[in-house]
Parts: structure tokens; C-alpha cells; sequence
């Protein structure tokens, strides 16, 4: 997300989003009564009084509207806006939606920037480049394709063979044809998505990672980017999110918020089974972050506008305390969803001694 412009005194800020990350920040940045602008188009209304509406052409301009609400279409890449026109040519008062899409430009004017606003911007501006990378987590009978981009994590495929798994008796000959089969159906998921893809992950247990890592590199044309094999406990989505957490891929998904996210709220899990390690609950975390004593605070997205968590949020930032927002709708945010949305890893061994 790239901040063109920003006044402090009128509130304004002008974005770029420039990812498909930055749609998901924008959706969580704007808020009921904030006013925001854009490119658009809407019908003329200097059209003649007998034209059909359908008929009437659609003129591209720029209209500011004061939100009423804000909807995220992550799989179509859109975010709506919707509300009020107060600034534009004509239809002043009228309602609008602004369909926002990678690559927009936007006017954002807010009252004041909270701590969680900045929070949001300051993940924008220092993600400006986010590769795509793919993973395949996949056995001889369960397969899931999963791209993973900053934060926008979208399952591609999810497949299983009828009769696949180890206890399988069908004659050899026959289980191959069904084996190789399954190979060449998971091959054809992956080959439109590899060029698009800086790395691919190929995962699972068993050998069958193995032998698609080696039918990936001999693909014509060969994949873009680096061709990296981890093994896991289980194939399929489930395997995906074991991978994840389990930070094995660390290297090849350094980009990836989604892959971060589940690694620190894994360690938080780690971290609350050793005395002193982590500090939950509005009362331990705010004497822990006073104390120099939080090495990353993790807030679930739902939580940004909770008043208590908005505090334990600004004195975070006034500690200079490393911050990461857990978007609530994936496996990482449903963990920390039931540890209470807030929890913090700690740097040294603490405890309140309230």
C-alpha cells in the first residue's frame, strides 16, 4: 500500500493498493463515517427524462462517499464501499458504491488515525513487494493446491482418490494407472498457476512429493522460481496448515503475512506452556508491554476497534513493541480467536505480580 499523500491536519490520506493484501488492509482501514473517493462511473443523469436507465451512458468520474459499509470480496479481489455521494458532478445525497481493485487510487479522509490505523498503514507501507507462491501438499490419494500471496491465502484445489490410502488392495497394475492418473490430474491444477508463481512448495508424506517435485522440473516451460520439497505428517489442506505452523517453508514463504501468522501464533501456543512465556488478558498483557517485557503483541482484526484492545494496541506502539494483525478468517485466527484475540509472545521470562 503506498501512501501518495497525507495531510494531518484535514485527515487525508491518497493509497495506492498496489497488492492484493492491500484490499484486505483497506477493508479493515475504512470505517462507517469515514469519507472515501474514487474513480467510478455512474449513469448520466443529463440524459433525456424519456431514456430508458439502461440505455443511458455511464460517464467515468470521481465521487466521494461517506461510508455507511464496507464489504471484502477476497476471491473476486474487490473491496465495495457504499454510502452517501458528498463530493461528485451531480447525484449529491444519492447512495453509490465504489468497487475498489488492485491497483486503485484512493481518497481516505478519517477524524484521527488510531493506533490500530497505523498499525495497518505501517504493514502497507513496508510490504511493498509480495510474491506469489505456491503450495501443493499431496499424497498418492489427497491433494490440496494452495496460493499463498502477503496475506491473501486462496485454496486453488482439493482432491482425493477413491480408495488411495495404504491399505489399498486393488491389483498392482491397476493401483499404478490409478496412482499415475492422480499424479497427471494434480500436475494439470498446477501447471496454469506456475507461471504466475515466483516458488512452489511441493509437500506431503510419503514419496509422492518427490515424484511430482521432479515431474514440476521437467515441465515445459520449467517452473519461473525455486522448486522446494518439506515433508509433513498429512496430506491435503490439513497438511498445508501443519506446514505453516510449522515454519519448515520459513525461508521460501519470507513474504507471506499468512505464512507468519500461523508461525506466531504457534509460538504463542508453545510460548503458554512455559511459566513467564506469554501474557493473555487485558490486565497481564498491559503490565507486560509497561514492563519491556512483550517481544510481539498478535491481535486478531476483529479486535482493532475493541476499545480495550485499541489501548493495549497504542501502548504497544509507544513501547515500540513488534505488532502483527491476525486476520480472523483463516486457521491462525481461529486459534487466537480462542485464546481471547490478544496474547503476546515475551522476550524474558515475566509475570504480573497482580
Amino acid at each position: 500500500m503506498r501512501i501518495l499523500f497525507q495531510d494531518p491536519k484535514t485527515g487525508l490520506l491518497r493509497l495506492r493498493l498496489e497488492t492484493p493484501s492491500d484490499l484486505w488492509r483497506i477493508s479493515r482501514l475504512v470505517l462507517p463515517g469515514d469519507r472515501v473517493g474514487s474513480v467510478t462511473s455512474r449513469r448520466d443523469p443529463e440524459a433525456p427524462s424519456d431514456t430508458p436507465a439502461g440505455q443511458r451512458d455511464r460517464r467515468t468520474i470521481f465521487l466521494t462517499v461517506r461510508v455507511e459499509a464496507v464489504e471484502f470480496h477476497e476471491f473476486t479481489g474487490h473491496v465495495r464501499v457504499m454510502g452517501p455521494i458528498v463530493e461528485g458532478p451531480f447525484d449529491i445525497g444519492r447512495h453509490h458504491t465504489l468497487d475498489l481493485e488492485e491497483g486503485s487510487e484512493v481518497a481516505l479522509t478519517k477524524d484521527e488515525l488510531t493506533a490500530s490505523d497505523r498499525t495497518i498503514l505501517d504493514e502497507g507501507k513496508r510490504a511493498v513487494d509480495e510474491p506469489q507462491v505456491l503450495i501443493v501438499c499431496a499424497d498418492w490419494s489427497d491433494s490440496a493446491v494452495v496460493r499463498v500471496r502477503g496475506r491473501s491465502f486462496s485454496v486453488v484445489d482439493e482432491r482425493s482418490r477413491v480408495g488411495g490410502g495404504k491399505y489399498d488392495r486393488v491389483r498392482s497394475s491397476s493401483r499404478e494407472k490409478d496412482r499415475e492418473s492422480f499424479l497427471e490430474e494434480v500436475l494439470t491444477v498446477l501447471q496454469p498457476e506456475l507461471a504466475r508463481s515466483q516458488a512452489v512448495v511441493v509437500s506431503g508424506p510419503g514419496f509422492f512429493k518427490e515424484e511430482l517435485a521432479k515431474r514440476i522440473a521437467s515441465l515445459s516451460p520449467p517452473p519461473k522460481g525455486r522448486v522446494a520439497i518439506f515433508p509433513t505428517a498429512e496430506a491435503g489442506l490439513s497438511g498445508v496448515h501443519e506446514l505453516l505452523r510449522s515454519g519448515k517453508a520459513e525461508e521460501v514463504l519470507a513474504s507471506s503475512m499468512a505464512a507468519r501468522e500461523a508461525v506466531e501464533v504457534e509460538r504463542l501456543v508453545h510460548a503458554l506452556g512455559k511459566e513467564g512465556g506469554a501474557a493473555l488478558g487485558a490486565q497481564e498483557l498491559k503490565g507486560a508491554i509497561e514492563a519491556g517485557a512483550v517481544e510481539t503483541l498478535l491481535i486478531l482484526d476483529g479486535k482493532l476497534r475493541d476499545p480495550t484492545s485499541a489501548a493495549l494496541l497504542t501502548a504497544a506502539r509507544d513501547a515500540k513493541t513488534a505488532l502483527l494483525v491476525v486476520r480472523g478468517d483463516g486457521a491462525a485466527g481461529k486459534q487466537l480467536a480462542g485464546l481471547g484475540g490478544v496474547g503476546a509472545v515475551l522476550r524474558y521470562p515475566w509475570k504480573s505480580s497482580t
